[in-house]
C-alpha cells in the first residue's frame, strides 16, 4: 500500500465512522442524496442508463428497471461511463493476467467466477477502489481490529489475480499489514505449513475453509493463535461457528461481500447478526417478481444499488442471494438495519418432485440444519434428478451410520412437501471445489435441466409419452 493509498483509506474510514453516528432519519436523508447523485451521474455519462431510465428521472427507486448480470454484460461498452473503455480489451487484459496490476495504470479490474453461469467484469478507478478498501476495513474496525495497526494478516481464499479478494489483499499488503495470501485450492497440508510459518494475528478465509482449518488446529497439525477469525464468501453455518469458538476460544466474525458491491454487511463485537452497510449499498430484498419481501421473510433475491459506483454504475443490480431483513437494534448504537439470516443463493435451491404433484423448492438452510448435526467434517449435496440426491460426507465420526442419515434427510424433505426422494450417502476423502477454491455445499440441477424434466413430466401426464 502506497502512502497516498493509506491517506485516502484513512480519510474514507473517517467518513464512514461519522456516518455510523447518525440517526436512522439522517441515514435515510444521506441515502437519498447519494442516490440522486448516482442516478444523475449515470444518466449524464452512460448511454445505456440514458435509455434504460428514459422517462423515469423522477421515479422512485423501486419503480426503476432491474439490471441483471446478463443485461450488464450485453451492454457493457454503453454502461461504462469512461467512453474509452471496451469490454474486449479488458477481457484480453484479464486473460493475460499473471499477477495483480492495474489496467492502463488507471483501473482495478475484478471478475466474478461465473459459478452462476455467466462471468461479470467490473472496473474501478482509484477513488472507487479506496472506498472498497474502506468497506472491508469497516469489518475489521467493527471487530476491534483495524487495518491501520501493524497486523499479521493471513487470507486463505484465492490468489487468482482478477478475483476481488486477491486484488484487495495485494493492495493492502505493506510493512504496516504484513499479509500472507494462500490459495485455498492448495492441499491442506501445504496451507497448514504456510500458516504455521507465518503465525497470523488475524485469519480471513472462506467459511468452509475456516471450518476445516479449525479441525486441523484441533488435531494438532495447525498451531496458530489468531486474535480474530473472519469468515466470508460462503454460508457460515452454526456448526462451523461452534467449531471455531471451541478451537480458538473466540467467536468468528461473519462478513458478507460480493465482487460487484465489496462489503455489504458484517458483524460487530455483539455478534447479533450482519449489519448492512446502508451508507454504501442500498439493499432491496424481493421475491421472484421483484416485489418487496416482508421484514422477517426470505426473499428470492436481492437488488443492490452501489452508492459509490461511477465507472460502472450499479442501480437495482440483481444478486441471487436469499436473505431476510430484520429491524432489531444492536448495542453498538449504529443506525443500520440487519440481515437477520442468509439461506444461500437461488442457484443453490433444490427443486424436487412434490408429493402432491408439481414441484417443491428446498432452500439451502434445510440441508444446513440437518448436516450440522451429522457429525462429519464436511459435506456436499449433489442433485442427481428431481427425486434423487447424492450426499458426500468427509471424515465422519466413529458413530456415523449412512442408513440413518439417508433416512433423516429423506424424512425431512418429505416433511417439506417433497415426494420421498432417493438419498445416497457416500464417504469421500475430499470434497469438490470450484475454480477459486470455494467448497460448494449444494449443487442443484441447472435451470435448463429442471425445465426439461418438468416439460417431460407434464407431457407424460397428458399421455404424450
Amino acid at each position: 500500500m502506497s502512502l497516498s493509498q493509506l491517506i485516502c483509506l484513512l480519510l474514507r474510514r473517517r467518513e464512514l465512522h461519522s456516518r455510523e453516528k447518525r440517526s436512522r432519519e439522517d441515514l435515510a436523508a444521506f441515502q437519498q442524496a447519494a442516490l440522486a447523485r448516482l442516478r444523475r451521474y449515470a444518466c449524464e455519462n452512460s448511454p445505456f442508463y440514458r435509455n434504460f431510465h428514459e422517462g423515469l428521472r423522477d421515479a422512485p427507486l423501486d419503480q426503476l428497471p432491474v439490471l441483471t448480470k446478463a443485461i450488464l454484460m450485453e451492454n457493457w461498452d454503453d454502461v461504462v461511463t469512461d467512453r474509452t473503455l471496451r469490454l474486449g480489451e479488458v477481457q484480453e487484459f484479464v486473460r493475460d493476467l499473471r499477477e495483480v496490476r492495474m489496467f492502463h495504470d488507471k483501473y482495478y479490474v475484478v471478475s466474478t467466477a461465473g459459478s452462476t453461469g455467466l462471468k461479470g467484469l467490473f472496473v474501478y478507478d482509484r477513488d472507487e477502489w479506496c472506498m472498497i478498501l474502506a468497506s472491508y476495513a469497516r469489518a475489521y474496525d467493527w471487530a476491534g481490529i483495524g487495518v491501520t495497526k501493524r497486523l499479521r494478516l493471513a487470507v486463505v481464499s484465492t490468489t487468482t489475480p482478477w478475483h476481488q479478494s486477491a486484488v484487495v489483499g495485494a493492495t493492502l499488503k505493506s510493512w504496516l499489514v504484513p499479509t500472507l495470501r494462500v490459495d485455498s485450492t492448495e492441499p491442506m497440508g501445504k496451507i497448514v505449513e504456510a500458516l504455521n510459518a507465518f503465525q497470523p494475528e488475524s485469519l480471513v478465509a472462506y467459511a468452509g475453509i475456516a471450518g476445516l482449518l479449525a479441525r486441523e488446529q484441533a488435531s494438532g497439525r495447525l498451531k496458530i493463535s489468531p486474535q480474530a477469525v473472519f469468515c466470508s464468501s460462503e454460508v457460515l453455518t452454526n456448526e462451523t461457528r461452534r467449531l471455531i469458538e471451541h478451537t480458538w476460544g473466540l467467536r468468528p466474525f461473519n462478513v458478507y461481500a460480493a465482487t460487484e458491491t465489496a462489503g455489504i454487511a458484517s458483524e460487530c463485537t455483539d455478534h447479533q447478526g450482519l449489519q448492512l452497510y446502508e451508507d454504501l449499498v442500498i439493499v432491496e430484498v424481493v421475491d421472484r417478481e421483484n416485489k418487496p419481501a416482508s421484514i422477517g421473510e426470505y426473499g428470492a433475491k436481492m437488488l443492490v444499488t452501489v452508492l459509490f459506483s461511477r465507472t460502472i454504475p450499479l442501480i437495482r443490480y440483481e444478486m441471487s442471494d436469499s436473505v431476510r431483513l430484520s429491524l432489531r437494534k444492536t448495542g453498538c448504537g449504529r443506525p443500520f438495519a440487519f440481515l437477520d439470516d442468509m439461506q444461500g443463493r437461488m442457484e443453490d435451491t433444490i427443486s424436487l418432485k412434490a408429493g402432491t404433484g408439481g414441484s417443491v423448492e428446498i432452500p439451502p438452510n434445510v440441508f444446513h440444519d440437518v448436516m450440522d448435526r451429522a457429525q462429519v467434517d464436511g459435506w456436499h449435496v449433489l442433485q442427481m434428478g428431481e427425486d434423487r440426491l447424492k450426499i458426500s460426507v468427509l471424515r465422519p465420526s466413529r458413530d456415523f451410520r449412512k442408513p440413518k442419515l439417508e433416512e433423516v434427510i429423506a424424512a425431512e424433505l418429505e416433511r417439506r412437501g417433497a415426494d420421498r426422494p432417493v438419498i445416497e450417502v457416500e464417504i469421500v476423502s475430499a470434497l469438490p471445489r470450484r475454480a477459486l477454491g470455494k467448497t460448494p455445499l449444494i449443487t442443484a440441477l441447472k435451470k435448463e435441466i429442471r425445465r426439461e424434466m418438468s416439460s417431460i413430466r407434464e407431457e407424460s401426464a397428458r399421455g404424450g409419452i
